[in-house]
């Protein structure tokens, strides 16, 4: 078994941040984690996003950064080389499965059917990322899996809002939710990091169900 990620993430929501311009990811960083939410998942949709993990990586201790919309073998190796401690895929291919096992950090790979779930539990892999959530089913989906798979975790993520993350933090297979609007797009633009670390220590607060409990997980 391999070591555990998702209780390792330091509270009941991910910031997945868009980072634009690196410059911004260091007091980004440092934002949420004075929030309370000490992980933050970088998503690799931007040339700046490698620089950005970088810089997080070298200059925010108190961080625990990873690499998100991995989505290749050659994106594991770029984001374990800058500096990334965990990997976040969309979906997973064997090939991309087995780059993110070879690459030693713990990774959650994404799903969104039955399937894909069963197929994963079958290499070991019981922490996933539930994407998109809300498009695929929601938190009535991840419930009804909860019967048959109780041992898989999801971290859902994709269209989930402060209001919306309590519910799936009642389910028994949710530790945690993945969250965009912690480091919404308009303060990163303006550099309003004061709302950033307010934003974070609401989200924070938000309770999470007994999936927190440690189970299994991936690396």
């Amino acid at each position: 078994m391999t070591p555990e990620l998702l209780p390792a993430l330091g509270g009941p929501v991910l910031p997945v941040v868009v980072v634009e311009d690196a410059a911004g990811a260091v007091p980004l960083a440092r934002a949420l984690v004075a929030g309370g939410l000490p992980a933050v998942e970088v998503t690799l949709r931007t040339p700046a996003a490698l620089d950005a993990i970088r810089a997080i990586t070298a200059e925010v201790p108190g961080a625990l950064v990873g690499a998100g919309t991995v989505v290749s073998p050659r994106a594991v190796e770029e984001a374990v080389a800058a500096g990334a401690r965990f990997l976040v895929s969309p979906g997973w291919t064997g090939g991309l499965l087995a780059a993110m096992e070879a690459s030693g950090v713990p990774y959650l790979p994404g799903v969104s059917t039955v399937s894909e779930v069963v197929a994963l539990l079958e290499r070991g892999v019981r922490d996933m990322k539930f994407f998109p959530a809300e498009a695929a089913g929601g938190s009535a989906y991840l419930a009804a899996l909860a019967g048959p798979l109780p041992t898989a975790r999801f971290c859902p993520t994709g269209g989930i809002t402060a209001g919306s993350a309590r519910g799936y933090l009642a389910l028994p297979n949710v530790p945690c939710v993945g969250g965009t609007w912690v480091a919404p797009p308009a303060a990163l633009a303006a550099g309003d990091w004061a709302r950033v670390e307010s934003l974070a220590r609401g989200a924070a607060a938000l309770a999470a169900g007994p999936g927190a409990a440690p189970g299994g997980a991936t690396r």
